[in-house]
């Protein structure tokens, strides 16, 4: 996707959320879960588009399954994850457990905007959820 933005930690709202960004071109991180490499979720949020054009994840909606996402660790490591499946689930019934969950896998979730905007909000009505597996 050619991303490459400083990441920022992210943590859940007191209503179950997951914070989002601040400036439209960070990458946020679940920091209270797994890092690249470890097992379970790494999971990334970011825009999909900002009030001038598109934002750091916008290329997120182009993923599909059996595509290959490289991570860089703050280490230096690269860790590859194939793409499983790509979801999109209304932000009122988000999968919660299935992106958040244990797992005994290194896996990564990306997660972005999409769906109808809701102009009056301002925001849209759905996540695209990437799901992902450490490959070898």
């Amino acid at each position: 996707m050619g991303v490459s933005e400083p990441v920022i930690d992210l943590a859940i709202r007191d209503d179950g959320t997951l914070e989002e960004p601040d400036d439209w071109d960070d990458v946020g991180w679940f920091a209270d879960g797994p890092r690249p490499g470890e097992r379970g979720p790494t999971v990334f949020a970011g825009h999909v588009d900002s009030t001038s054009g598109p934002a750091v994840f916008f290329r997120v909606l182009e993923l599909s399954r059996g595509d290959l996402v490289e991570v860089s660790a703050a280490d230096g490591s690269i860790h590859i994850y194939r793409v499983d499946r790509v979801e999109d689930h209304p932000k009122d019934d988000f999968p919660t457990r299935e992106v958040f969950g244990l797992s005994p896998e290194d896996e990564l979730r990306l997660i972005t905007c999409t769906g109808e905007f809701d102009s009056s909000d301002r925001r849209y009505l759905d996540n695209r959820v990437v799901f992902a597996t450490a490959v070898g």
